[in-house]
């Protein structure tokens, strides 16, 4: 079984448990529907995992969900799951996937339901199948975006923001949730269902609506008093496990939560039961009067996947230590470590389109002091050692001319504007340019060959300031084979930097299999650093194993990959998931001022 296939078993598990007693299995259901978010975002095959013992290392993953999925590997099935889902019939679980509907509507459907309704939805069910279920951030933040300026026309929104997903920056976007504080609900929900590119109204209520924009994709608002805003906007960013750990550490201070406010459960034991004092509600309107109203620090979106913030944000309100990460920002970056200019080197991929001369002035617009020239590798189809070597010198004749007219007389290459303006979030995030680059590196994307060996010649590496390796090709290698590979490529002493690590691409193909721990410790020990891949279809490396590297000191890099100077405004995706991954500005070696990054390169 896929992971995949392993995370839709543990969901259906959930389902079979609520339809037994949600209340009495309450623990079980939380159990199986985290240990499914875990095996879904996991980067390594479960099965690979289980041969070498350390099934439970996956998060989610207790000896109990172990065990049960271990006789899975072992005979193809298992008892406990037959047994606990042997008289729900598959269309239920088929049923849930559709908007709305839970195992216990499925079941009542199937019972009582009209045929042609349930095989209408079972058809609906197939085509959604087919389609791909999330969207890529910069996509649905360029839609949340649209909508958000087009809700801002309206004076009677005070503020509005994304919610869910899109707040919390996950790689991939389902619907496209929105808040709004307001105090006239009626007339800004109006507004909202009069978005010129409404393609349909699926909702218009008294304090929510639902759209459907172009491509299919669904957008959901949320009305609420600004009084009770921050409410709203804590409860419905999540995570759902944030939230489920959020209200049991609430439960032990004896108060209840809610998208409305904050309850004191124990004043109201102290209250007469037909007193409206039992109703009242602590409201705020601000998500940081919230956590600090629970004895915590605020936590920041991104940060919010029950990942031990809650913990570290209460140790901070206290004044102890770790506390919450200062999570890096866009503004602390001083460089692109990989990018692809348009200089013929006779590629073994894709060459960039815009030139060197085109790049730079774009570092000076994003205020960058230096950045690297990353083209793919000459390609050894049609090519001699000798003539790679040359190829690469002349570029490194090029850029020696480049530096020199950048640290001599450089204005012709900084005729740019001041500032830049980058959409995130669904707000803007300026950066004022202060600093021009005042260096190029030249570097090169390398090959890993299957055999770990490196596609350029010793003569060719010796012109490099230093080289990016990856993997295009060979991902079904066994994890073995694939680790021993990249630290091939690793060990050479001119590579600093594993790019794009798991060679994953979003909604396309999952990464290859790599023993992260053992990659991570070679890195740490040698000096190598790991890239964050700013390439909206790649986010890569992932943020959990971000998270891992942060947490044994190995250095990231950023690098938007861009083949048009357009790509490197993707930096700030990159960002999305260092924060997501609790990095502080320290952790990333493009936030060094240029004499640090030689220094650091030595």
């Amino acid at each position: 079984m896929t992971n995949l296939q392993i995370a839709e078993l543990l969901r259906d598990a959930a389902a079979a448990y609520q339809l037994k007693d949600q209340n009495k299995y309450k623990f079980q259901i939380i159990a199986y529907e985290r240990a499914a978010d875990a095996v879904e975002h996991a980067t390594s095959e479960l099965k690979d995992l289980w041969d070498d013992g350390k099934l439970t290392d996956v998060p989610g993953i207790g000896p109990s969900i172990a065990e049960h999925l271990s006789e899975i590997f072992k005979t193809g099935h298992s008892k406990h799951f037959d047994e606990l889902m042997k008289n729900i019939p598959k269309e239920a679980f088929k049923l849930m996937e559709l908007p709305g509907i839970g195992i216990k509507t499925a079941m009542k459907l199937l019972k009582e339901g009209d045929l042609k309704d349930i095989n209408d939805k079972l058809k609906e069910v197939e085509i959604k199948e087919k389609k791909s279920k999330r969207h890529l951030l910069p996509y649905a933040a360029m839609n949340a975006g649209l909508v958000i300026d087009w809700m801002k026309k309206d004076k009677n929104v005070i503020q509005i923001d994304p919610l869910g997903s899109l707040r919390r920056q996950v790689s991939t976007i389902g619907d496209i949730d929105l808040s709004v504080a307001t105090n006239e609900p009626a007339e800004v929900l109006e507004h909202f269902t009069k978005y010129p590119d409404t393609q349909k109204i699926i909702e218009k209520g008294d304090i929510s609506s639902s759209i459907i924009l172009p491509g299919g994709i669904q957008v959901d608002i949320m009305a609420q008093p600004v009084e009770a805003y921050g409410s709203l906007l804590q409860h419905f960013t999540g995570s759902k496990h944030h939230n489920i750990a959020l209200r049991e550490y609430a439960l032990k201070k004896g108060l209840s939560l809610s998208e409305k406010g904050i309850k004191d459960l124990k004043s109201q034991k102290s209250k007469v039961k037909t007193t409206n004092q039992n109703l009242k509600v602590a409201k705020f309107d601000t998500e940081e009067k919230f956590y600090n109203f629970l004895g915590l620090d605020y936590i920041e979106p991104e940060l919010r996947e029950d990942t031990g913030e809650i913990e570290a944000a209460l140790r901070q309100a206290q004044g102890l230590r770790p506390g919450l990460p200062k999570l890096v920002e866009l503004k602390d970056i001083k460089a692109d470590l990989q990018i692809h200019s348009s200089f013929n080197i006779e590629t073994s991929h894709d060459l960039g389109a815009s030139s060197m001369e085109e790049i730079i002035k774009k570092g000076n617009e994003l205020g960058y002091e230096y950045l690297a020239f990353t083209e793919h590798n000459p390609s050894q189809k049609g090519h001699t050692d000798r003539q790679i070597a040359d190829i690469l010198k002349w570029k490194r004749e090029v850029v020696d001319k480049i530096n020199f007219k950048l640290q001599n007389s450089g204005s012709r290459l900084r005729k740019t504007s001041a500032s830049q303006r980058v959409e995130q979030k669904n707000y803007s995030i300026s950066k004022t340019n202060t600093k021009y680059v005042r260096k190029v590196f030249n570097s090169l994307e390398i090959d890993i060959k299957s055999d770990g060996s490196l596609p350029v010649p010793v003569e060719g590496l010796e012109t490099l300031d230093f080289a990016l390796v990856s993997i295009h090709s060979s991902f079904d290698l066994s994890r073995e084979l694939q680790t021993k590979r990249v630290l091939s490529a690793l060990s050479n002493p001119k590579v600093k930097i594993f790019a794009h690590p798991t060679g994953r691409k979003l909604n396309e193909r999952e990464g290859a299999e790599l023993n992260w721990p053992e990659i991570f410790e070679f890195c740490l020990k040698n000096n190598k650093w790991v890239e964050i891949n700013c390439d909206p279809m790649r986010l890569d490396l992932p943020d959990t194993l971000v998270r891992e590297a942060v947490k044994l000191g190995v250095k990231l890099s950023f690098g938007t990959d861009a083949h048009h100077i357009d790509g490197m405004n993707n930096m700030i995706f990159g960002v999305s998931v260092a924060r997501r991954g609790w990095c502080e500005a320290k952790d990333i070696v493009n936030t060094r001022s240029l004499k640090e990054f030689e220094e650091m390169l030595e």
